[in-house]
């Protein structure tokens, strides 16, 4: 249990809240480049508490900016894409990519008062379908080598979805080993239709325990957390009855992050973007170590579960999910569908807009949420302090060197997990040309 005043700390992200600083000084997902129409690439983005717009300008250049003109207010989602900016149509006042406002028409000949006016504007940056933004003071960090920015955009498919929850709760779910066992758990072991919950119905390594039974029948992972460079390590070992483990290693990535495996040939790595306190976006980059990706395929699949323009699970709060008992009583742990997205989208909307923590329990499953929290507490003394050198991946020696992170799921003999998670990874790389490379 924690106080509200704690509480708040942790999850509020608005200006001047105290995990909004924080969050503040990395990159963050805004958009995908998906959602800029190459007809009219500008689209509203509303990021930490604050409303934007996003646009490329005439030579294709990316600026965000304040959504609503410092005039009166007018919204510049409905701007002009002139000279290398966005021109508010109801008075003409013309800004440039940093919010800089460079023309006033309306006002009079040699009139100065535009270079005192300047909104909001933010640095943004393209990688492999997601455009980041950094909101924080000052120069931004490097982009760390992570697998799905060093892969070729052949080999990379990024999506969005969107969580009416605040986003703790939502990164929390997937630093959650045990929740497998039970929230993605399927009564039965036959393979039907595809879909996000087949990786928990495939085969467990090169064994014929289905996963799913796995799952189900190994409910207490001896769970290990170790501090890293870039956030957190986590490593859940289910100690099978023929002598073997099932070891699945999976990241945090500080602050909101994560990254988890898919296949032997795929991670996922999963960003949990705060809209503002009470609703978030998932952004996933599904990264292939095998084949060029069918992002065609991918993204017709994810859209038929989602709605545009805002990415909306068709299953959501307001029809139950899709619950039916009957699939409960005889098909999934649920009752909610085989997609499992739906199923953690359940659980961290059910706990309400913004989880009320005074009233939780943790127990020794929770080891990671545990460190998690205490990680977030140190970085948010550590900007009050302005010592941002302690915070993760921004010091000079550590922000670039962060590589990977590697992500395991397989099931072995070795008596040490380390050794089966660095042989996967070794095989994993040297048969994929660009991690070779």
């Amino acid at each position: 249990m924690m106080t509200q005043e704690a509480n708040d700390q942790l999850t509020r992200v608005g200006p001047g809240a105290d995990a909004g600083k924080v969050h503040r000084r990395y990159w963050q997902p805004a958009a995908l480049s998906d959602e800029l129409d190459p007809k009219r690439p500008v689209v509203p983005v509303r990021l930490l508490g604050e409303d934007l717009v996003l646009f490329r300008d005439n030579q294709g250049a990316l600026g965000l900016i304040g959504r609503h003109c410092p005039h009166r207010g007018a919204d510049l989602c409905y701007g002009r894409r002139e000279d290398n900016g966005l021109r508010c149509p109801f008075h003409g006042w013309h800004f440039d990519r940093t919010g800089q406002c460079v023309e006033q028409p309306g006002e009079p000949d040699g009139s100065t008062m535009h270079e005192k006016i300047k909104m909001a504007g933010y640095p943004v940056e393209e990688r492999n379908g997601i455009i980041f933004a950094y909101m924080g003071p000052g120069d931004p960090p490097p982009f760390p080598a992570l697998d799905c920015f060093q892969a070729p955009a052949s080999h990379v498919f990024a999506f969005k979805g969107l969580w009416e929850c605040n986003w703790l709760q939502a990164m929390e779910v997937g630093i959650d080993p045990v929740h497998a066992s039970f929230l993605h758990r399927f009564l039965q072991d036959e393979d039907p239709a595809d879909g996000y919950g087949k990786q928990f119905r495939d085969k467990a390594g090169q064994t014929d325990i289905p996963m799913t039974k796995l799952l189900r029948d190994y409910p207490r992972p001896e769970i290990k957390v170790e501090e890293t460079d870039y956030g957190l390590r986590l490593i859940a070992l289910r100690h099978l009855d023929d002598g073997r483990t099932h070891v699945r290693v999976t990241n945090q990535i500080f602050p909101g992050a994560i990254c988890i495996p898919m296949s032997n040939e795929m991670t996922i790595t999963q960003w949990h973007v705060p809209l503002d306190d009470e609703n978030c976006y998932w952004y996933s980059m599904f990264t292939s170590f095998g084949d060029p990706m069918n992002k065609e395929l991918m993204r017709e699949q994810r859209l038929k579960e989602h709605t545009l323009p805002n990415y909306a699970p068709i299953r959501n709060r307001h029809n139950n999910y899709g619950y039916d008992p009957e699939e409960q009583a005889r098909e999934t742990y649920t009752g909610m569908g085989l997609d499992i997205n739906v199923h953690d989208q359940w659980a961290v909307e059910s706990l309400g807009r913004i989880q009320d923590r005074r009233n939780e329990h943790l127990g020794r499953t929770d080891v990671a949420i545990i460190r998690y929290r205490r990680m977030l507490r140190a970085a948010i003394a550590a900007v009050d302090g302005d010592d941002c050198q302690a915070l993760k991946m921004q010091a000079p020696e550590t922000g670039r060197a962060v590589t990977g992170p590697i992500a395991v799921d397989a099931i072995t003999d070795e008596s040490d997990w380390t050794r089966v998670y660095q042989i996967r990874d070794q095989e994993r790389r040297v048969s994929c040309s660009w991690a070779a490379s």
